[in-house]
């Protein structure tokens, strides 16, 4: 599994009107409580993603810090850069020629949002001459968003992703699937099951609705030929940008 970091400017960070929802309502299929209060039957329980207070341990996962990502055959990951502080403000996982981006966010104990940000989203996306189609998905209502794009040479098409979002207690999970399996289901899968894999690290500090988990490189991953890196380490990409569709929202 390889490592490496994307560059991401301040006006390329999630906006704050379209990235978090709330949760609270949790409970294990069979009836017993979680953290965080819950609703009996819950559907993450059975899909994923998870609480860290929801797995046994913590062993064996790349530690991000707020995310817990699950090593996979072929996995890269990209932590995307904020410029102005060089703050990670997202990781994004490619597999077999297609991304998911994920941000973890604080969220309020009570009440959803997915329904507001998917309206915003759908708003932003308009606002770009670009176009929206909701859909059941495997996490529940999701967003297919298409943007026009032009080529080079003055061809135009267009540029999709497929924005899922998911509650946990007292975070919100967002992926945005771009690339092929944006619109293909079946290429989609490999990326799915990683999603479900997620668990979300909360901790206990009180943070405002909306505002973004902190992320971090993983201590054991460094670059080629620095000092102190194992023969094995996992290899550092160069720094590059992420893609920009999944600024939206």
């Amino acid at each position: 599994m390889l490592f490496g970091r994307g560059k991401k400017s301040k006006a390329e960070q999630p906006k704050d009107n379209g990235t978090e929802q709330a949760d609270a309502a949790t409970t294990r299929q069979d009836g017993g409580p979680v953290a965080g209060g819950a609703a009996k039957g819950d559907f993450r329980l059975s899909k994923g993603p998870f609480d860290a207070s929801e797995i046994d341990s913590q062993d064996g996962y790349v530690d991000l810090g707020a995310l817990l990502i699950e090593p996979s055959e072929g996995l890269q990951l990209r932590l995307e850069v904020e410029e102005a502080t060089q703050r990670v403000v997202a990781v994004t996982m490619d597999l077999d020629g297609s991304s998911l981006q994920l941000q973890a966010f604080a969220a309020p104990r009570s009440e959803g949002l997915w329904d507001e940000i998917r309206e915003q989203i759908g708003q932003s996306v308009s606002s770009q001459g670009g176009e929206v189609e909701e859909i059941i998905g495997t996490f529940g209502t999701e967003l297919i968003a298409k943007l026009p794009t032009e080529s080079a040479d003055g061809g135009r098409g267009f540029r999709a992703a497929r924005f899922m979002g998911v509650d946990g207690p007292r975070w919100f999970l967002r992926g945005v699937i771009g690339g092929n399996a944006a619109l293909d289901r079946k290429a989609a899968e490999g990326l799915e099951n990683l999603f479900r894999k997620v668990v979300v690290v909360r901790g206990d500090n009180p943070m405002p609705p909306r505002e973004l988990l902190q992320l971090k490189l993983p201590k054991d991953a460094v670059a080629p030929g620095q000092h102190g890196a194992p023969h094995e380490a996992p290899p550092l990409q160069q720094p590059e940008r992420g893609p920009e569709i999944t600024q939206i929202g």
